[in-house]
């Protein structure tokens, strides 16, 4: 039985590194990767995520070495990639309260629901790769929530990266409106590594000052009670394990995150970094 790995990617721009560093730990652990978008798109990684000489304003220095610019542009420019699987062909969307003939749309949408829960049955884990273009597509994407839900079900690991851990703050169970995050111990993008201004993404001129939302504050309220978001700034990297989430702060995080996605995979780890 083939091993597989769902990858899921923004329309508006990947970063280079943080599908690379995943991607490089299935490959050499023999997993199959699946690739997704939104609404089946080929995805681009950011520029600045294949330029060596990039400084990150908040860091005050460059963040992509040149043996990973290179790798990561070849990946881009590959054909693998070339393919994806659409989320809006494959989830249903759920339904306005006010759509005509809502009560059967609705039962509708469950019974696609039971259907998603089965196919999850061929895949090992779910990666959410991170940069700025999970804002637009991914972090309030209702499809995105639902197969979150769906792996959290089916009790399998799930990697996000940098922005794309405010999926898993937003996928909640309509009826207790509870983030899956609930108590779990997280990492993420802190307050003191986001741009001030310069937040840009891929297929639009749109370019913002800061990003639209702190995403520590959201994890921070996500994981109450009993949770904790963990920054760790000034530290060189920042992953954590929290069965069935492994988070990743930002881009230097990207390789071990996949290192640990193979240990959650292979030796059932559980818990690492808090």
């Amino acid at each position: 039985m083939s091993k597989k790995i769902l990858f899921i990617l923004s329309e508006y721009g990947y970063w280079g590194e943080e599908l690379l560093g995943p991607l490089v730990a299935c490959d050499e652990w023999g997993y199959q990767p699946v690739f997704a978008t939104p609404t089946g798109k080929r995805p681009h990684a950011l520029p600045p995520s294949l330029d060596p000489g990039y400084v990150d304003p908040p860091l005050g220095r460059t963040v992509t070495t040149a043996e990973v610019a290179v790798a990561a542009r070849e990946l881009d420019e590959s054909t693998r990639l070339d393919q994806p699987l659409s989320l809006a062909g494959w989830l249903p969307e759920r339904p306005y309260l006010s759509d005509a003939g809502h009560l059967r749309r609705l039962e509708s949408y469950h019974r696609e629901l039971a259907e998603v829960d089965e196919d999850i049955a061929g895949y090992d884990a779910l990666v959410i790769v991170g940069g700025s273009g999970p804002i637009v597509d991914l972090a309030n994407n209702g499809r995105v929530h639902d197969l979150v839900l769906a792996f959290v079900r089916a009790d399998k690991p799930i990697v996000a990266e940098c922005y794309g851990v405010a999926c898993l703050a937003f996928a909640r169970d309509w009826d207790d409106r509870r983030s899956v995050l609930r108590s779990k111990h997280v990492t993420g993008h802190p307050k003191e590594y986001d741009y001030k201004d310069g937040t840009g993404f891929l297929g639009t001129d749109f370019v913002i000052g800061p990003p639209p939302y702190p995403l520590e504050y959201i994890l921070r309220d996500a994981t109450a009670p009993d949770g904790f978001f963990h920054g760790n700034v000034g530290r060189d990297t920042s992953v954590l394990v929290d069965y069935p989430f492994i988070t990743a702060r930002s881009t230097p995080d990207s390789f071990l995150a996949g290192r640990k996605l193979i240990e959650v995979l292979e030796s059932g780890l559980r818990r690492f970094g808090w």
